[in-house]
């Protein structure tokens, strides 16, 4: 399964420009890609806790999407300043040795935002809400609903072309 997975992302990242070209160049294309993903299962064992940590069924997801994510050139990582979403990033910002920058979730798709990651590939963790709406941000219109609570599993793909069109796809990683 983590092959076809494997092989599935190397084939989208080889056509994700209209021109045919590879995802290489993607700074001189100016296609800026971003990977969503909402953090792994948290410990839900005390519901007086708002920072927990992942269960060890979310550090195996975390390294499962590191595993997915693992032909995708990241040149940032974004994570809300919670551990769940921060230890869920930790597997990828090791894997591509970068640091995590944090993001503030009440100001999504900022100016500041677009232009830091104009041109890029990047991985953005959120929330069930945080992520489909940053997602929606990005397209510039609802596309995307909440994910639902138990759901772990989604990745949104967002790109902006050089020509200022959007796209997006979700796929689920089990």
């Amino acid at each position: 399964m983590a092959n076809i997975i494997t092989i599935f992302f190397s084939v989208i990242l080889g056509i994700t420009n209209p021109s045919g070209e590879s995802n290489m160049n993607n700074q001189q294309n100016e296609i800026t890609t971003y990977y969503l993903i909402r953090h792994a299962e948290k410990d839900r064992s005390d519901s007086s806790n708002q920072n927990p940590d992942l269960t060890k069924e979310g550090s195996a997801r975390a390294k499962k999407w590191a595993e997915v994510l693992k032909n995708v050139n990241l040149d940032a990582v974004y994570s809300t300043n919670y551990n769940r979403t921060m230890q869920t990033a930790m597997p990828l910002v090791k894997m591509n040795k970068l640091e995590i920058l944090n993001y503030d979730t009440k100001n999504l798709n900022n100016e500041e935002f677009q232009k830091a990651t104009k041109g890029k590939t990047v991985l953005v963790v959120g929330h069930s809400n945080t992520t489909p709406q940053l997602a929606n941000a990005i397209l510039g219109k609802r596309k995307h609903g909440d994910i639902d609570d138990k759901e772990n599993g989604a990745l949104f793909i967002v790109q902006i072309l050089p020509n200022g069109e959007t796209t997006s796809q979700v796929l689920y990683i089990n």
